[in-house]
């Protein structure tokens, strides 16, 4: 297994498009109100449960996905 550094921590959750931050954190506030998942306005994240979290990255994950799908399939 490689080593750990910090290195890797930097690179990691990055947004390569610039222009879809802005859609992302509004899709990230969308699930969180569907979820009933209070978004830190600090940005710290350490007091939100590992489920809550979880619970919005699946809700991102699959809504992206389905966004995919439709534009792969040509249907909006």
């Amino acid at each position: 297994m490689p080593a750990n550094n910090n290195n890797t921590s930097s690179s990691r959750n990055r947004v390569l498009v610039k222009e879809a931050k802005g859609a992302l954190e509004n899709m990230k506030m969308e699930a969180a109100q569907s979820l009933g998942v209070t978004i830190p306005q600090d940005g710290y994240y350490g007091n939100v449960t590992s489920r809550d979290a979880g619970s919005l990255g699946g809700y991102i994950t699959k809504n992206l996905v389905r966004i995919a799908e439709q534009q792969l399939s040509g249907s909006r």
